[in-house]
């Protein structure tokens, strides 16, 4: 069974929007296209280029649908990452990496991304290309921009898709994708592929729908302009003594390598990488899987800032560089979508910024958990559980 798991939305957002009065969102659907074509053309669009490429949109229901059910991000770590990662997922990333090969050896000795890093994007967003998304691009992002839910996102991408349109790059009518607007093999939003779109086959032309080396290298362009740190490593497996301070645990909290193993952390395979900073995360506990996160591993939340999603890709693409499979430990039991949101509120009430009450364990929830353990004298390691519920 495939699950299909489409960002949540690429942060890297620029800045495409005119410079004069922006067009309020919500209202009549029409009037505000009608109004976002009138700013098109005010900020400089050819009037009868944004006729013709406001002409055809119309609001897309399954656009909003899709955009208010994300439960998959509510399961947990272990049970994402088994959704996910399959045996035949990491043969087929190592078929294409030997595939691509030259390709992917483009990528590291231009930008140092090693392969199994864009692989598991590759594999996460279109499993390898076969899945793109059939969401008309222009609906789906004029439906998201006059929605009022988080329009600041999704107008420059209407401005950027206007602007591919212009260069011909773009059709209103067939160019399509994912449901929040992202295009071709790897998943990016207009104004990404503007930014960073290369012509990785040498044909004169950027097709991030039908060239994996077109898509393979935008995508590690795009990785390299959002800070990736040349053959730098980002996540790796570790052991944790149970004496370690779990208060030091997460992403808040980094140290060098040396002084972790100086509290006893211990790579599960191979060894600590030297002279970088680090962050133990435990997405299940203290008693379950544990990572060591360096620098690198927070470019991932550039590109997805789902905490679970972004864990497993970086995990995955470990795998398909050869690490094995996670030790899943005994973790303590976790708290239903039900129980989550009523923590939330809890954890809200006490003054805590958790974001939106979703029932998702999101690094606001994770950091407010944590200083609540703190408080009650209960280890600190971010994991919620029935007792801290019951406490709280």
């Amino acid at each position: 069974m495939r699950i299909t798991i489409l960002p949540i939305v690429t942060a890297l957002c620029l800045t495409f929007t005119p410079l004069h009065a922006k067009t309020p969102c919500g209202g009549k659907f029409s009037q505000f296209v009608a109004a976002m074509q009138k700013e098109a053309i005010a900020s400089g669009h050819a009037p009868a280029a944004a006729k013709r490429f406001f002409g055809s949109v119309r609001q897309d229901p399954k656009t909003l649908k899709a955009d208010r059910s994300q439960g998959v991000f509510q399961k947990n770590f272990i049970d994402f990452s088994r959704s996910l990662i399959s045996k035949g997922r990491i043969n087929k990333g190592r078929t294409n990496a030997g595939k691509w090969g030259r390709v992917f050896d483009r990528i590291q000795q231009q930008y140092g991304i090693n392969r199994g890093v864009l692989l598991a994007f590759w594999a996460f967003e279109t499993d390898y290309g076969a899945f793109q998304g059939n969401f008309n691009t222009l609906n789906s992002l004029v439906t998201l921009a006059h929605d009022c839910r988080r329009p600041h996102l999704f107008r420059p991408q209407v401005f950027a898709a206007l602007t591919l349109y212009e260069r011909g790059e773009f059709s209103p009518a067939k160019t399509t994708g994912a449901w929040a607007g992202e295009i071709g093999m790897v998943q990016m939003l207009p104004a990404d592929i503007i930014e960073n779109g290369v012509d990785g086959d040498g044909d004169g032309k950027v097709r991030l729908k039908t060239s994996p080396p077109d898509a393979l290298m935008s995508g590690a362009k795009m990785l390299s302009h959002l800070g990736w740190q040349p053959n730098q490593p980002w996540l790796q497996e570790i052991i944790v003594p149970k004496s370690l301070d779990w208060s030091k645990t997460g992403l808040t909290t980094q140290l060098s390598v040396s002084n972790w193993a100086k509290l006893g952390v211990k790579a599960r395979s191979g060894s600590l990488a030297k002279g970088l900073n680090a962050s133990v995360i435990l997405p299940m506990g203290r008693k379950g899987p544990a990572f060591l996160a360096y620098p690198n591993f927070r470019v991932y939340f550039e590109w997805n800032q789902s905490f679970t999603y972004v864990l497993t890709a970086a995990y995955f693409a470990t795998r398909l560089e050869g690490a094995p499979a996670y030790k899943a430990g005994n973790p303590d039991l976790g708290l239903s979508g039900k129980q989550m949101k009523a923590l939330q509120k809890r954890l809200s009430a006490r003054g805590h910024d958790v974001g939106k009450i979703d029932g998702i364990l999101g690094a606001k929830t994770r950091i407010a958990i944590q200083k609540e353990q703190m408080r009650l004298g209960l280890p600190a390691d971010a994991w919620p559980t029935l007792a801290l519920l019951k406490k709280l």
